[in-house]
């Protein structure tokens, strides 16, 4: 591949966006789990107050099918968030790069513009969570000098979803 190209997503992006997102979730067996609509990543990312950031790589030498421009063949979404110990954090939530275009430095020249926006924000790191099985994806952070602190300090991801938050919210537990 002869030059690709990363800029700050538009919200032309959106269509892209989010057939990268479901393209990650295939790779990853959860194609089912992603709820997303365009709609919603365009009032959620565009707005006055966007709850993420996106960057988007393009192909140089290849033009879209809807003559949008070259075509978007990975992303990386992320926002900003604050750890009471540390301070500013970047927490980057989803980063692909399409498999054809992998190997071409794409993924590292995301992770240096990332760095350089966290260093940029002064931020105290970058924080992320890599599937347990992508052997793949985790030797490429190591490589770059992630900590897996999963296994350095034993945190453990949780998650309350929407039906608990609902449940909680709407009064005192019986």
């Amino acid at each position: 591949m002869d030059s690709f190209k990363l800029r700050k997503a538009e919200p032309k992006d959106v269509p892209d966006i989010l057939r990268l997102i479901k393209e990650l979730a295939k790779y990853e067996d959860m194609e089912d789990q992603v709820i997303l609509t365009e709609k919603d990543l365009l009032e959620d990312g565009f707005g006055d107050h966007p709850f993420y950031h996106c960057l988007v790589a393009e192909d140089a030498s290849e033009q879209s099918n809807n003559n949008n421009g070259p075509v978007v063949i990975g992303f990386a979404m992320y926002y900003f968030t604050y750890d009471p110990w540390i301070g500013k954090l970047l927490y980057l939530e989803d980063f692909f790069v399409m498999k054809e275009y992998r190997g071409f430095g794409i993924g590292s020249e995301i992770l240096k513009l990332l760095s350089h926006t966290a260093v940029k924000s002064r931020c105290s790191s970058m924080h992320f969570i890599v599937a347990e099985g992508n052997q793949a994806s985790i030797e490429f952070y190591k490589r770059r000098g992630a900590a897996d602190l999963s296994l350095e300090e034993g945190w453990r991801l949780f998650k309350i979803d929407k039906s608990s938050l609902l449940k909680m919210s709407s009064g005192p537990e019986e």
